[in-house]
């Protein structure tokens, strides 16, 4: 690696944590960091924050030598040439732009003149405020009282223009040539230079510097830039603007030019015009150069404009060097390994009825698993298992209403994500018993150290039960889901809550399944808390045979009525409305209660929980309650399949903490 700066050291880290051993990274100065440590200034990136993810890499085993410049003109320096010569068999360019771009304007101009660049003034900033072990303390450059102006409209403009402020300046003024709408910096980096008072003047072209009697800047002169309706710019010299002004920074981006640098690269092609003229030519999906053996990526590569994207650089190029590398033969990485701790080795894998877990979140038989695609999507994600739509036979076949999901009214009125609750009337899947059993067969081919548990209900028919059981247990899914909780839509056929609310009932269709699927086939019976007491529910279903019960179904409710007795929601013109289930957050203490009661009353009796499990900490207290695994629908709805990575890393380290503390 050329250059200790964002890109190489995401670049050589992930190499090592690849497993290279014999990773290097040259840099041209004393310090590391690149930019993150000359430039940024402490306020805008604290010299901890980099010193914490170089500490990082050297704990990886990365090398890295200081005071190396990459230059043919230098004693000491190093080139693509000698590189090669010492057996590198992979070159990183990560050291960054280091000349500052400027214009004729200001032409002949110094420093003490009031004139600089953003690479003459920063650098000054970053050192006085970061300080580095060793080094004489620097001082801040003085703007006691002075004006300054500074030209440009990127982020290292914004970093002048607050800098300067905490220099002393009493007005600081950003111009820049175009208007508000055609500039991007970083949001945050603008709305900081704006509440902190400085002052913007767009559309404006610098035209002519006036000096004082005593040889210093003391105004600025601007014309004013038009655009016109095909996009193009273009100057207008009878509007001309002046500006009071004691310094003048230039933050105009830079470039390579250093003769030296320019030998050491020789054999690498430079773009010849663009925005990214005499830079290297980069392929974007590698990072890769011309030479084979040669990458890319931060400022160099004239793309990547943060520290974010020139990070993002060494990561793509790291694996393109990984596969370069490993040439035709296979490897057991099919992704960069991720930042690890001891919170992320922590075990959360789940035993159950002879089924293991990679984690107890999975999701519910739910909108989240309307198909199977959706499924596939949640494994992708990480999610341990998941329970497939409730389906049926095929002469059960339904149609769902749309739409059929509406918020709850306890979170205000208010949509989108963060809901306290839904209310829907969704029914059981609109798919064919086929169309589920092929799904399953292939989510277990796919996916096989994942757990598909498939949910059936039916009339309290025991060939009808015996019939569906029969034909799922073909698929060879996990385990089995009894519906018998439904409060909606398919009690009125004799289904769902019709048969979940009756022990009597719920023990005999266990009985019927049980028999059906054998005696490997745990089978789970979901049960509604729309009953006076659940836990006699749940001993019916483990008389009836079940290996455990899904606690809890959604809770029957009716949503809202307006001061006036208007019902919401309501179809028509005669308003009607009907009760529907409620889920999320504002059924977690049911769900919480019956859990626990059944955990108390039946000790041992397995327990999938559901209702309101919108966190790692809301899974916590149901695992405490009593629960072996949970199943989440409404946190989904809220956000999406990625919310697992959220659950499991919390998981995790609440059991480390946990542990640690024991």
């Amino acid at each position: 690696m050329i250059g200790c700066g964002p890109a190489s050291i995401s670049c050589a880290t992930y190499l090592a944590r690849l497993g290279y051993r014999n990773v290097h990274i040259f840099e041209r100065d004393s310090r590391v960091g690149g930019l993150s440590t000359s430039e940024i200034p402490q306020f805008r990136l604290p010299g901890s924050a980099v010193n914490f993810e170089v500490q990082l890499l050297l704990d990886l085993g990365v090398k890295i030598f200081t005071n190396r410049a990459f230059s043919a003109s230098e004693a000491n320096g190093i080139t693509l040439s000698s590189l090669r010569k010492e057996g590198y068999k992979a070159i990183f360019l990560g050291f960054g732009l280091p000349n500052a771009h400027s214009t004729s304007v200001f032409s002949g101009l110094t420093p003490d003149q009031g004139y600089l660049t953003s690479k003459d003034f920063l650098p000054e900033v970053s050192s006085a405020s970061k300080g580095c072990q060793g080094c004489p303390k620097a001082r801040l450059p003085d703007f006691s009282g002075k004006r300054v102006v500074v030209l440009g409209a990127g982020d290292t403009a914004f970093d002048c223009a607050t800098s300067a402020l905490r220099c002393g300046a009493k007005r600081v003024t950003v111009s820049f040539r175009k208007s508000f709408t055609a500039i991007n910096p970083v949001p945050e980096e603008m709305d900081l230079a704006w509440q902190e008072k400085c002052e913007f003047f767009p559309n404006l072209a610098p035209q002519r510097v006036k000096l004082g009697s005593d040889g210093k800047i003391c105004e600025m002169e601007f014309i004013r830039r038009e655009q016109n309706d095909d996009g193009s710019w273009y100057s207008d010299a009878d509007q001309v603007i002046r500006i009071k002004t004691d310094y003048v920074i230039t933050a105009y981006g830079s470039e390579l030019n250093e003769p030296g640098v320019l030998k050491a690269m020789e054999g690498v092609e430079l773009a010849p015009s663009g925005f990214s003229k005499g830079l290297p030519v980069v392929d974007l999906k590698s990072m890769r150069t011309n030479q084979e053996d040669v990458w890319c990526g931060g400022d160099l590569s004239g793309f990547a404009h943060t520290s974010v994207e020139a990070t993002n650089d060494g990561k793509t190029a790291a694996w393109s060097i990984h596969s370069t590398l490993l040439g035709d033969e296979e490897s057991h990485v099919t992704c960069l390994p991720r930042f690890t701790t001891p919170i992320d080795l922590v075990d959360v894998s789940v035993e159950m009825c002879g089924m293991r877990f990679e984690n107890p979140f999975g999701l519910a038989s739910a909108p989240p698993t309307t198909s199977s695609a959706m499924i596939r999507r949640a494994f992708e994600a990480g999610w341990g298992f998941a329970v497939t739509k409730t389906f049926g036979l095929d002469k059960e076949l339904v149609t769902n209403v749309s739409p059929r999901i509406v918020r709850g009214p306890t979170g205000g009125h208010m949509y989108g994500p963060d809901q306290s609750g839904f209310c829907n009337i969704e029914l059981i899947s609109e798919k064919t018993a086929a169309y589920w059993i092929q799904s399953i067969k292939e989510l277990k081919r796919d996916f096989p150290t994942k757990m598909v548990i498939a949910s059936i209900m039916a009339k309290f028919d025991e060939q009808d039960w015996t019939q569906l059981t029969e034909l799922t247990v073909k698929a060879k899914p996990d385990a089995l889901e009894l519906n018998l909780s439904c409060p909606h839509g398919m009690g009125e056929r004799g289904m769902g809550l019709a048969c979940g609310q009756d022990p009597a009932l719920v023990r005999q269709i266990c009985k019927w399944v049980k028999r059906a699927a054998g005696p490997n086939m745990p089978v789970f019976a979901k049960l509604t808390p729309n009953v006076s007491e659940i836990v006699e529910i749940a001993k019916a279903a483990r008389e009836g045979g079940a290996d455990g019960v899904t606690v809890i179904n959604t809770v029957s409710g009716f949503m809202h009525l307006d001061s006036d007795s208007t019902p919401w929601p309501s179809v028509g013109k005669e308003k009607r409305t009907t009760y529907g289930g409620l889920s999320g957050n504002l059924i977690r203490p049911m769900a919480l209660r019956a859990v626990s009661h059944i955990a108390n009353k039946l000790p041992g009796f397995p327990i999938l929980a559901t209702g309101g499990i919108d966190s790692a900490e809301a899974g916590l207290q149901f695992l405490q309650a009593g629960a072996s695994v949970l199943q989440v629908c409404s946190a989904i709805q809220n956000q999406d399949f990625t919310i697992i990575e959220d659950m499991v890393t919390g998981l995790k380290a609440g059991l480390y903490l946990d542990g640690r503390e024991g």
